[in-house]
């Protein structure tokens, strides 16, 4: 076969880009001589028999493109001698839309090159998983279109069967495989932790103030996962959670652990608050839920419980120095006169943030993957491995990468599937969106967990891949429409701090969630009964129907982009009147999460005719956006702008979590005051 030199328009003209100028002085800058100089060597030894041909990219959206394809094609055709009919062109897809690749449109016109070429033939791309840049293949992006290539070949040389074989082989394997792209989950997820009994996967994120807390989803294939529980409905420590005088924004359930042994799994984390405690439960099943609470530990920052082998059960933990401790069995206390070792420390390099301890055990080896923060440098994983579990380790870096030129990709787990083959899930952090998942492939390369692609291009992230496991179809997404008719709200609610239980129904209106003030307050950030679900990315919307008729004197209720920084429409009832408002608020907290004042500013307003309300949010977390815009109506189809685009933020310092859709209702006067929401309709852009 000759391969096609992407850039050759005619062998008279040539027009050489300026990203392939410096390729083009490795062939004396006329790569297409060298093309022709090749094929003629290769012609002393046998008989070229078709011309294969991967481009595109470089001339996306040219009508004139499938010409000069022609021209070219023409011109090695008479170079060398050699007949259409006998060598056919084969011209391989770029990177498809259905793995959003930029050129994808690019297709459109490749599919047009049999009108101008007779014997040419199109070979697809489609679900060939593309790189980062979205540009290129992954490297088992480019075996499949290659498997496609051979195929296309020996159909046209009349070898139906062997063609068919190549196909049914591949098609049969992509039927036992889910295709992904990343982020896996375009929601904040951070502090990924996960576990695997036989075929079931469980995975454990960080919600710290939203209650219920510690998500527990559910997959088959690492890719599609369900929320099936909560490890706690509230916490109750301090009245901190209840919002009363102060607050947990950015503390509550931090960084868990889940594992499994002997018949239980267990869940450890420890809040970044008082009583600066571990807690641990355990459950049965994570499916049916039921947590217990069975034990409260010293305080262990960002930990990671691990069962030996020898039944020993330890946890590792730390910032900086990264410690590790041995439990009693039944992990009701630390073990006296037990392992209590330092393992790993900063060193030179790695020498600022050091903390996030996921521990797995693989071939004899300990390995303790912790996120790094190197000065000028990128956030990174790092890992450290050693085969006795209190040391000594040694370090490797396995991942460093800004990907999609969003911050970088770091902090989570390592996991094996049911065939043996190993992955990861790590965070990144992607502005105002918050820290979401990514799904990599492992690769074991001298004993270590090296993450991302391959083919000299280690340390980056894939934009898409192939989990060879079925496609599990849960039937789910992280943020879903409601039009509460259940009996129980759906799982991928969760309040802000803990609920007023008494001043919230399902029952109250039938086919509504009631929210009925309990509580005078002067501001969103200490009202109780907040109901929110994550935003997601790259561009989502989502609309609420309110029935306003139950509000009372100095009632303020409404829809928000919920964060430290918010964008809220904001419904007053001033004098038997209703107002709306746009509204952006920032709240300011003393170190110990108290608030201290919330910075209002009124956009724009609207009186408002009638009891009935619909408000809308659209949210476009595409890079360097983080806008969101805001939408009234009075019946429910026509829609009216209000207020400006407001800029979203990410604000460690403030609540710690990406933006939410946030449902409110709050008294600044008197209790009692309701409104009635009939349903919560999302949409999401790919």
């Amino acid at each position: 076969m000759l391969s096609l030199w992407r850039q050759a328009e005619n062998s008279c003209a040539w027009r050489i880009s300026d990203w392939l100028k410096n390729m083009a002085k490795e062939y004396s800058n006329n790569p297409y001589d060298k093309l022709i100089e090749a094929a003629r060597l290769a012609q002393k030894d046998g008989v070229i028999k078709g011309i294969l041909m991967l481009q595109g990219e470089s001339n996306s959206g040219e009508a004139e493109w499938p010409a000069k394809v022609k021209g070219v094609y023409d011109n090695i055709l008479a170079d060398l001698g050699l007949n259409a009919v006998d060598v056919p062109l084969y011209a391989g897809e770029v990177v498809n839309s259905d793995q959003q690749g930029v050129c994808g449109g690019h297709n459109n016109f490749i599919a047009r090159l049999p009108e101008v070429i007779p014997t040419a033939h199109v070979v697809s791309s489609k679900g060939c998983p593309a790189a980062a840049d979205r540009l290129h293949f992954t490297a088992e992006g480019y075996r499949m279109i290659g498997r496609r290539f051979a195929a296309e070949v020996l159909r046209t040389e009349g070898m139906v069967d062997k063609a068919d074989k190549i196909l049914s082989e591949q098609n049969a394997l992509l039927a036992r495989s889910t295709y992904y792209t990343n982020p896996l989950i375009n929601a904040d997820m951070p502090d990924l932790s996960v576990v695997r009994r036989d075929s079931d996967y469980y995975l454990i994120s960080t919600t710290m103030h939203m209650m219920p807390g510690a998500p527990v989803m559910h997959s088959r294939d690492l890719v599609n996962w369900r929320t099936v529980s909560y490890v706690f409905d509230r916490l109750t420590e301090t009245p901190r959670y209840d919002l009363i005088d102060k607050t947990a924004y950015g503390r509550g359930q931090w960084a868990s652990s889940i594992r499994y042994h002997n018949g239980m799994y267990y869940v450890a984390f420890s809040p970044n608050d008082e009583p600066h405690k571990t807690y641990i439960y355990s459950t049965k099943d994570p499916k049916e839920g039921n947590w217990k609470l069975i034990s409260y530990l010293p305080h262990f920052h960002d930990n990671s419980l691990f069962f030996d082998e020898d039944g020993k059960v330890y946890i590792f933990y730390g910032s900086g120095d990264i410690h590790l401790r041995e439990l009693k069995p039944d992990l009701s206390d630390v073990m006296e006169g037990g392992v209590d070792v330092v393992v790993a420390s900063p060193d030179s390099i790695d020498n600022a943030l050091h903390e996030g301890s996921q521990c797995i055990k693989h071939n004899g080896y300990y390995y303790l993957m912790i996120i790094s923060w190197p000065k000028d440098k990128p956030r990174r994983q790092i890992c450290y491995r050693s085969k006795n579990i209190a040391g000594p380790y040694e370090k490797k870096l396995i991942l460093e990468d800004n990907y999609q030129f969003f911050p970088y990709v770091a902090q989570g787990c390592l996991i094996d599937d049911v065939n043996g083959d190993w992955h990861a899930l790590v965070f990144q952090d992607r502005n105002a969106i918050g820290r979401t998942p990514n799904l990599l492939r492992v690769r074991w390369v001298d004993g270590w967990p090296m993450l991302g692609a391959e083919d000299g291009r280690d340390g980056n992230v894939e934009y898409s891949g192939i989990v060879n496991l079925p496609k599990y179809d849960t039937g789910w997404r992280i943020t879903e429409s409601d039009d509460f008719s259940n009996a129980t709200l759906k799982n991928q609610w969760q309040w802000n701090h803990n609920p007023v239980n008494e001043a919230w129904s399902l029952s109250a209106k039938e086919g509504s969630l009631r929210l009925t003030t309990s509580r005078v307050v002067d501001n969103l950030y200490m009202a109780p009964n907040t109901l929110t679900q994550r935003m997601t990315g790259p561009e989502s919307s989502a609309t609420v129907s309110l029935d306003l008729s139950g509000m009372k004197e100095g009632d303020v209720a409404g829809f928000a982009a919920f964060n430290g920084h918010s964008g809220l429409l904001e419904v007053t009832c001033e004098a038997g009147r209703k107002i709306l408002r746009m509204k952006e608020q920032v709240v300011n907290l003393d170190r110990d999460k108290k608030v201290t004042s919330v910075d209002s500013n009124t956009i724009q307003t609207v009186e408002l005719e009638g009891d009935k309300l619909y408000l809308r949010i659209d949210g476009d977390f595409r890079l360097r956006r983080d806008k969101a815009l805001f939408y009234y109506s009075t019946d429910g189809d026509n829609f009216m702008r209000i207020g400006s685009e407001f800029q979203m933020r990410f604000d460690y310092m403030r609540l710690f979590m990406g933006t939410r859709f946030a449902i409110f209702n709050y008294a600044t006067k008197t209790t009692g005051g309701y409104i009635d929401v009939d349903y919560f309709n999302y949409n999401r852009k790919n």
